[in-house]
């Protein structure tokens, strides 16, 4: 089966864990700015910085993302 990327969730996940965008952005030295591009949709994450995020949030990569299943491989 074959996926797509859907909305992220990475505003769920500092919500759970009680942390801004602000101070995420912080952890990862980037400005808050391109945390809420990620948040709002508006820009993928690179698989860096999804890593560094889900070590920060305890989370897998997978967990940053809605997966939406399109199809098959063959």
């Amino acid at each position: 089966m074959a996926f797509i990327v859907g909305r992220c969730l990475l505003r769920d996940h500092l919500k759970s864990k009680n942390m801004t965008q602000w101070q995420l952005a912080e952890k990862l030295e980037i400005t808050e700015q391109q945390i809420n591009k990620y948040v709002n949709n508006r820009q993928y994450m690179s698989i860096q910085v999804a890593k560094n995020i889900s070590a920060i949030l305890g989370c897998t990569i997978e967990d940053l993302y809605e997966w939406k299943e399109v199809g098959g491989y063959e």
